[in-house]
């Protein structure tokens, strides 16, 4: 690969203009918005389409001082990151300028020249550093970095300014807003003023976070675009669900860009278009409501091929066209016929009788065509050399398994991706539980059972259909649905299609739902101390109460896709998890609650 060459620096509204001025930003997440991720994401694109990536958050201090935290951080190069000043002619992953740019490489850090040391490791190899000032957690404080570096603002300053000064790229950093305007205006004044090109504002709070995620605050991103300086370039983060949420962040902050995270870990398509109404293909699913989404087998095999291809270097498996109902009606010919059709370039689908018709013997066998005409014997040589070869790729398979951070996260991205499904088929989540540590062999597993599962979904939700005059004829889907719910895999799974509904019920309101409502100060809780419910139940009316502005039953019922289908996860408002138990005052906020009761007594 040809030796990257450095440009020339550019700061601020030029320089986010250089990578294209991107309308989307996919988020930097601790461990999740890793290399392979990120091509996934981008996979959904169009060409024409940049979308900005961040790394997973990285530690200054550890991939400043060891090597082999450097290594498993980014994957410049298999071996090791090279020094600055090193020649980053064996790039292989991580700021690839083929296929993994625009990209900005995120610290966490509390000492400027530690982190300058760390950033220096990585400008040959991003277009910018970023300072992480948002993140929320426990360890963020105890280790004094993220959003709890807002109380030290001279410390801020020190870090940004000292980048700033030394880096040959831009510095970029990611805030949390503050308790009121005023103070978070003059902490995005400060930030910039430190040396900032694109700052981006998360519209919650420190302590909105797990049940008290709440509402991320659009008016006050609005605020600080309407008195921040014009060629500010402002990215906003919060409450972005679905791919139309992007548009309307964009008109009511009037912020550059749009950050996703947690809606991404749900549903990687979040910023791709959905494909013109009759051209949805095998990845695409829409309802007779007009509503759909990309399958998660889709999304899951894309992935899978990604990880083949970028990080164990080898072809991804060949593998059967992906079901869609117009397979029915295609195979109802073929049967009549006796013969094998043909499905996409190359690729051949062999067909048996109805009697012995169940998933195991009629799933496609792919092939290639140049392979058709070859033998079956092998002298005893190659085989030889085949199964030696094979326990190489193993052997190299076991030692990746460790230390690539590509390999180490696909199971908790896939219950992520698969939450919907795995809630409903646990036999599937049993499987995937069982993936840690393991070989690409037992996600392969997990992805032909997800196929199967999806394949009954599919059928369930066209025989209710048929029924409303729509669809195939019921006999083919009959047929299709009592093949597909035969076999081992899926029985366990068959008992719950033959009662459950395809949609999510509203049973899954608390479980299934990032978009609430913030308001969980003293007064608000005071109000519900103050003004109990009836009756236990009453609780769970207020969520059924769709007048009522303060519940997550809309944003639910508007994100509710089939079990299949990729979708977000939508948190409870506050108040409703105080009421269902799921959370409980800490001792400060029981005192500030009662305090404001005595107040209105």
């Amino acid at each position: 690969m040809a030796e990257q060459t450095q440009r020339p620096k550019v700061t601020g509204r030029a320089f986010y203009e250089s990578i294209g001025s991107p309308k989307m930003v996919l988020a930097p997440m601790v461990d999740q918005s890793e290399f392979a991720w990120r091509m996934l994401t981008r996979s959904f694109l169009p060409p024409e389409i940049r979308l900005l990536s961040y790394t997973p958050m990285i530690h200054a201090r550890l991939f400043a001082e060891t090597p082999q935290y450097r290594t498993h951080n980014l994957e410049t190069a298999r071996k090791q990151v090279p020094p600055h000043g090193g020649n980053p002619t064996n790039i292989q992953l991580d700021g690839n300028p083929q296929f993994d740019r625009p990209l900005i490489v995120q610290f966490c850090a509390n000492d400027p020249d530690v982190l300058l040391q760390a950033a220096r490791h990585v400008e040959p190899f991003c277009d910018a550093v970023d300072l992480n000032l948002g993140c929320p957690q426990g360890i963020a404080r105890k280790g004094r970095y993220g959003a709890f570096l807002q109380d030290e603002q001279d410390t801020i300053y020190r870090l940004i300014n000292n980048l700033h000064k030394k880096l040959s790229v831009p510095v970029t950093a990611k805030i949390r807003i503050l308790d009121t305007r005023e103070k978070t205006l003059d902490y995005a004044k400060m930030v910039l003023s430190a040396g900032t090109s694109i700052i981006t504002v998360h519209g919650r709070q420190r302590d909105q976070k797990g049940h008290k995620t709440g509402l991320a605050d659009w008016n006050m991103i609005r605020y600080l675009r309407e008195n921040l300086p014009a060629d500010t370039v402002i990215f906003a983060n919060g409450n972005i669900l679905q791919h139309h949420d992007i548009q309307e962040c964009l008109d009511a902050t009037g912020a550059d860009g749009v950050m996703s995270a947690e809606a991404n870990l749900y549903d990687p398509t979040v910023f791709a278009e959905p494909p013109p109404v009759g051209s949805e293909g095998r990845e695409y699913w829409r309802g007779r409501d007009g509503k759909g989404g990309f399958r998660m087998d889709a999304v899951l095999r894309r992935y899978l091929d990604i990880i083949y291809k970028f990080v164990m270097e080898r072809e991804p498996p060949e593998r059967e066209p992906l079901f869609i109902v117009e397979d029915l009606s295609q195979d109802r010919n073929e049967k009549t016929n006796g013969s094998t059709a043909t499905i996409g370039l190359g690729t051949t689908i062999e067909t048996s009788s109805p009697s012995t018709t169940n998933s195991s013997t009629t799933r496609a066998k792919t092939r290639s065509r140049d392979t058709e005409d070859e033998g079956n014997d092998e002298p005893q040589s190659s085989k030889k050399k085949l199964k030696k070869e094979q326990r190489r790729k193993g052997k190299r398979e076991a030692r990746q398994k460790y230390t690539s951070p590509n390999l180490t996260v696909i199971q908790p991205h896939l219950f992520k991706l698969l939450r919907a499904l795995v809630t409903r088929h646990t036999h599937v989540r049993d499987a995937l539980a069982s993936c840690r540590n393991c070989g690409m062999e037992s996600f392969e597993e997990v992805l032909r059972m997800v196929e199967e599962v999806t394949k009954s979904g599919i059928l369930e939700y066209e025989r209710e259909r048929e029924e409303y005059g729509e669809g195939p004829p019921r006999d083919a889907v009959d047929e299709g649905y009592k093949s597909a719910s035969s076999t081992k895999s899926v029985a366990g799974a068959s008992e719950n299609l033959a009662t459950a509904k395809m949609l999510a019920g509203p049973g899954e309101i608390n479980t299934e739902a990032t978009f609430v409502t913030a308001d969980s100060s003293p007064e608000h809780l005071a109000d519900k101390i103050s003004n109990p419910p009836a009756n236990p139940a009453a609780t769970s009316t207020d969520l059924e109460n769709k007048d009522a502005p303060t519940a997550s039953i809309d944003k639910v019922e508007a994100c509710k896709r089939p079990w299949w289908v990729c979708q977000p996860h939508v948190r409870p408002l506050p108040h409703e998890a105080l009421a269902k138990g799921a959370i409980s005052l800490s001792k400060k906020e029981m005192k500030e609650a009662n305090n404001c009761v005595e107040q209105k007594s």
